[in-house]
């Protein structure tokens, strides 16, 4: 019956409950253990008829809210909040309270995150509502988002390209969101594009021609594998470079080497050295780049779960995978614009093509970003998605 009403709701369009049916009491602050839970099932229900939506691993899901577990709250609060229609969970949200985002862009903004909700406009509303003046009690002036919950998650909403599954660490929303959001008194801040190249559009010519120009840019170049043997150093020279590299970028604040780590012990577990490089100069790292096998080409064969099946699921499928997306890049501000990204971006490919991957992902970048968005396009890529983020005043 819950599965039943629930669809029937978001067919319902954007008709609205009356406030006798639906008021602020609709909104639940999670505190709970068992809401918690049903915070982290809603979104398991809510795309169960989708099928272009990859059931993200459910401890995954569970450690991103856990303020114990996750280094990111050590600079920021998080609030859950769940949104009722007639007694059936509707929708959800997070109201965080970055610090670190703060402190670096001199602000007092707040943000929202892992949002998802049924077709209904005062849903909606109420769900900003609520997020609004949780983050105005804690000083913000201003609303963006969403990020779930930081810099380095899952950020913005698809707007575009729903009928191609979304890469690994990257969203899938309902088509209706983009119109949720906007009715709800927030606009456009940022796009941020996703890029596919494939066997079939890769320039061969443009990425040898490429490699000649930025060598005799940057005499002593040369790009390595990362070493996982040495994980720890490796992992401190990304950070180092991401933090410089990304400084100037909108919606960055500085990563601390805790958040990396956490990042990283996860993507150890995934990373293939024939997609995670790092560029030197005289034997100096200046950049690199961190493309993932698409797991997400498994985790569609799954439920979210890795026991009592799904682990054996895991095992057999990846063998299967031919995608890559290229997940964190970084050049040293010194070292931007002379190609080097691309010879990164090209490393990936080209092995990738070498052992039989099909399509590589680059993504996501910032629409202002022209610089990189020009090198992926002569390299072959197709602009195949689009994510958005938005903001309001909170004054």
């Amino acid at each position: 019956m819950r599965e039943k009403h629930t669809k029937k709701s978001e067919e319902s369009g954007s008709d609205r409950p009356s406030v006798a049916k639906m008021d602020l009491q609709g909104v639940v602050f999670v505190t709970t253990e068992a809401e918690k839970k049903e915070f982290l099932e809603f979104p398991y229900r809510h795309y169960a008829d989708d099928p272009n939506w990859t059931p993200p691993l459910k401890i995954q899901q569970k450690e991103l809210i856990d303020t114990r577990k996750n280094p990111f709250y050590k600079e920021a609060e998080i609030a859950l909040f769940l949104a009722y229609h007639n007694g059936i969970p509707a929708g959800r949200i997070a109201a965080i309270h970055n610090h670190a985002y703060n402190r670096h862009n001199n602000d007092s903004a707040g943000f929202f995150g892992f949002f998802e909700c049924i077709q209904n406009q005062f849903v909606a509303d109420l769900l900003f509502r609520v997020v609004s003046d949780w983050l105005r009690e804690r000083g913000c002036t201003k609303l963006l988002g969403p990020m779930s919950p930081g810099l380095l998650d899952e950020i913005g909403i698809q707007v575009d390209g729903f009928d191609k599954y979304p890469a690994i660490m990257m969203p899938h929303s309902k088509p209706w969101y983009d119109h949720l959001i906007k009715n709800a008194g927030l606009s456009k801040e940022m796009d941020l594009f996703s890029y596919k190249v494939t066997q079939d559009s890769v320039s061969h010519e443009r990425m040898d021609r490429a490699v000649e120009i930025v060598r005799k840019r940057t005499p002593g170049l040369s790009i390595r594998k990362v070493n996982l043997k040495n994980f720890d150093q490796e992992v401190d020279t990304i950070h180092q470079i991401f933090n410089k590299a990304w400084s100037k970028n909108w919606g960055f604040y500085e990563i601390s080497k805790d958040v990396l780590v956490h990042l990283a012990k996860d993507m150890k577990m995934i990373i293939d050295t024939d997609f995670a490089h790092v560029a030197e100069i005289d034997g100096s790292p200046v950049a690199f780049s961190i493309a993932l096998p698409d797991y997400n080409q498994v985790f569609r064969k799954m439920d979210g779960t890795l026991f009592p099946t799904g682990f054996l699921k895991l095992l057999w499928h990846r063998r299967k995978i031919n995608a890559i997306r290229t997940a964190l890049m970084g050049v040293l501000p010194e070292y931007q614009g002379r190609g080097i990204d691309a010879l990164l971006t090209r490393e990936s490919i080209v092995n990738g093509m070498k052992r039989g991957f099909y399509s590589s992902e680059v993504g996501w970048l910032l629409e202002t970003n022209t610089g990189i968005l020009r090198v992926v396009e002569r390299l072959g890529a197709q602009r195949e998605k689009t994510y958005r983020l938005y903001g309001r005043s909170l004054v």
